[in-house]
């Protein structure tokens, strides 16, 4: 009896949190599917949760165990949690890339200004293009968002058609690019489509996302305005928005100055590709200082308070060629990424502080999401009418109210699933039929970490409780030949008596190794065992914490 043709997808990244998008989609049977991949992107980590460590990548161990029968990795559009992984991912897999040429030009630069990345092969196809992949036919669908060339795709396959929606709005005035496809969409939906497996960010919010045209006429009358210095920050990728600020900028005679090098590198690549055509060319960083400040406008990276931006610098006053003082304007034109709230309220705090108006979208139109309302969300599913829904990009509660929504507008069978969910589409889906094997790695400078290695939980309990190095010099008798050395990192220096820790932790280092049993003392391993546990017992009992200790034992 023949095995069953089936139509999967599986998300291995993307699916129940933000960022790190990475999904696949199969055609065959059980023993052999034809795989073709969808994004490669990073996720942000938490510093609190993921001391010294940026960037999460997903684990793609199941893409190359199966690397002989996937085809292509698309790419949606040029967003970092869409294509932030490829430099590190890419060369695993070695299989054909598809890109449209904005986002293929920022793949290039971003390779450039990495020291030793490899050399990436990119099928570039234009924007709205039609292409085969192995068993797929791939359309490319316009869309609107926050970057441009921002596309759906439409994927057509002998068991049905399913529209991946990837990062979209319905925006009818963008300032950048072309409007969502309508047309496109609603001659699918007369087609007949199987599934969407769509973008939930903004299921949560009802009504519909703000044009980014409003955004630029609020953004000029608030740099128009201006007494002083201007800041415009946010996302460096949003290159709309970018030239709505150099517009207005060039209506009030002021200059654009770019400070930090993400936001550089996406300028390059604009004029380099078209977006910024009439626009004049920006001033150099040089030039700042000499300029008069109703003359200047600069646009900082730091919009989601990273530590190392421009605009964090700034507001530490430690930036070597840009300062802002009393009566600058700041215009946050972004909103803070879950899980960044905080570094932004510090980069906020930091510039109040030194009398500067800080201005966000809590108080004016300076900001719109690149992401589906609810109404929107309705609208797309009247032009689709797909038999299936799949919520996608977005966590739980996203995918949740989503999910909801499809079912209250009549969608026939909707459900969720979550990173490494097989999900059969086709035929009698949708269904979890298996799982793949899902994980994350973290970029910790320029090495990949297993998120299950010890090095992260290590690094927190560093954190927490500090380290204790002991160095003992022994005899072959087991005589100490020199003063035991202590170094205490991270911890207090004295207990709540104020009495000197580093000598309470000398004197029981002391007294355990004199009290000894011979035979231990002659045994290195013996001594390093007891002094480490009296070491953590003595610092417990002071203060209450357990530190990590590090005793080094030379026999002489």
């Amino acid at each position: 009896m023949a095995l069953q043709q089936e139509l999967v997808f599986a998300p291995l990244g993307g699916v129940g949190e933000i960022g790190m998008n990475l999904s696949i989609y199969g055609l065959g049977t059980e023993r052999q599917r034809t795989w073709l991949a969808i994004d490669c992107g990073i996720g942000f980590a938490s510093q609190e949760q993921v001391p010294g460590v940026d960037i999460v990548l997903p684990d793609i161990r199941y893409l190359v165990e199966e690397r002989k029968n996937l085809v292509g990795m698309v790419i949606t559009h040029g967003h970092e949690d869409h294509i932030g992984a490829i430099i590190d991912l890419w060369p695993k897999l070695k299989v054909p890339l598809y890109a449209t040429p904005f986002t293929a030009a920022l793949i290039e630069a971003k390779r450039q200004g990495e020291p030793g990345a490899p050399q990436i092969p990119i099928n570039v196809i234009p924007v709205g293009g039609r292409f085969t992949v192995g068993p797929f036919d791939v359309e490319y669908v316009p869309v609107a968002h926050s970057i441009p060339e921002s596309h759906g795709l439409i994927l057509r396959t002998p068991l049905g058609i399913v529209y991946h929606t990837g990062d979209w709005k319905i925006d009818l005035t963008p300032v950048i690019g072309l409007p969502t496809d309508e047309a496109k969409l609603r001659a699918i939906g007369d087609e007949g489509v199987l599934a969407l497996v769509g973008d939930s960010t903004n299921a949560v919010r009802e009504g519909r996302s703000p044009s980014e045209a409003d955004v630029g006429k609020c953004l000029a009358e608030l740099i128009k305005s201006a007494p002083g210095r201007v800041a415009v920050t946010t996302f460096a990728s949003n290159v709309s928005r970018l030239r709505s600020v150099a517009d207005a900028a060039r209506a009030c005679g002021r200059e654009v100055i770019v400070v930090g090098r993400a936001m550089e590198r996406i300028v390059q690549v604009a004029r380099e590709t078209g977006y910024f055509e009439g626009v004049p060319p920006f001033r150099s960083l040089e030039t700042y200082g000499y300029l008069p400040p109703d003359k200047v406008l600069a646009l900082c990276t730091g919009s989601q308070g990273e530590p190392r931006s421009a605009l964090s610098r700034i507001s530490r006053d430690d930036h070597p060629e840009v300062t802002f003082n009393r009566g600058d304007r700041v215009i946050f034109s972004s909103r803070a990424i879950p899980g960044n709230e905080k570094a932004v309220g510090g980069v906020i705090n930091g510039l109040v502080v030194r009398g500067v108006e800080v201005i966000t979208d809590r108080t004016h139109l300076v900001h719109v999401s690149g992401h589906p309302r609810q109404a929107e969300l309705e609208e797309m599913l009247s032009w689709v009418r797909p038999q299936i829904v799949l919520p996608v990009h977005g966590e739980a509660l996203h995918m949740a109210e989503h999910a909801a929504l499809a079912r209250r507008v009549g969608v026939p069978k909707v459900a969720t699933c979550q990173d490494g969910d097989l999900v059969r589409l086709a035929p009698n889906g949708p269904a979890i039929i298996d799982e793949v094997p899902v994980g994350r790695f973290y970029k910790d400078g320029r090495i990949l970490v297993d998120a299950q290695a010890r090095t992260i939980p290590d690094r927190r309990r560093l954190g927490f409780a500090g380290i204790v190095s002991v160095a003992l010099a022994l005899s072959e008798q087991g005589e100490l030949l020199a003063d035991p050395e202590i170094e205490l990192t991270g911890i207090p220096e004295t207990n709540a008596a104020g009495e000197n820790i580093s000598d309470i932790v000398y004197n029981a280092v002391l007294e355990v190794v004199e009290n000894l049993p011979k035979a231990r003392k002659r045994d290195a391993d013996a001594v390093s065992e007891s002094v480490s546990r009296t070491v953590r017992s003595t610092i417990a009992r002071e203060w209450n914490k357990k530190p990590t200790c590090h005793i080094h034992v030379l026999t002489v």
